[in-house]
């Protein structure tokens, strides 16, 4: 009688569960950690653009005469063209952070609501998860202050507690 070489059926259904075992462990780990860079990346893209606000207002915009203080909107931050600069294209942020305003157009999870508020002496800015629970579980705040404060269940405000 000839000796098969080969593996038996058990031995391959034991390795594929082996396999599934490592699958189940390691797959949320690696969802937690996507979670985890997003919510770092909303972090460093709310001091850019708390930075490029306050850069902006030190620029002393005018539009119509009138000073404009911080930006009417997040995307004047922005721009592809700005050469020379105007207060509608100060190419201060990333393009695609300027535009990250929609949940269509999240940067790495999250997307970002912008309010100027006192006639453009202040303003305030949100970073929300754009799919709450899969690419973000925290929800950031921030203003003129530059203090970033955040919210784990719903969208911050400036009583919840800031960043450490």
């Amino acid at each position: 009688m000839k000796k098969q070489k080969g593996f038996s059926l058990i031995e391959l259904l034991i390795v594929v569960a082996i396999i599934l075992i490592i699958a189940a462990i390691a797959i949320p780990n690696l969802l937690r950690a996507k979670i985890s860079a997003n919510e770092a990346s909303a972090v460093g893209s709310m001091r850019t653009i708390v930075t490029g606000e306050i850069s902006y207002a030190a620029a002393n915009w005018t539009n119509g005469g009138q000073p404009v203080g911080y930006s009417v909107n997040l995307t004047d931050l922005g721009g592809a063209n700005c050469n020379p600069p105007t207060s509608t294209a100060t190419c201060l942020i990333d393009p695609i952070l300027a535009n990250a305003g929609a949940v269509a157009t999240a940067k790495s999870g999250y997307y970002f609501a912008y309010a100027q508020t006192n006639n453009g002496t202040g303003f305030t800015l949100n970073g929300n998860p754009a799919a709450p629970g899969q690419t973000g579980s925290r929800y950031f705040f921030a203003d003129q202050s530059g203090v970033i404060r955040f919210n784990p269940s719903a969208a911050a405000a400036p009583a919840d507690n800031p960043l450490q």
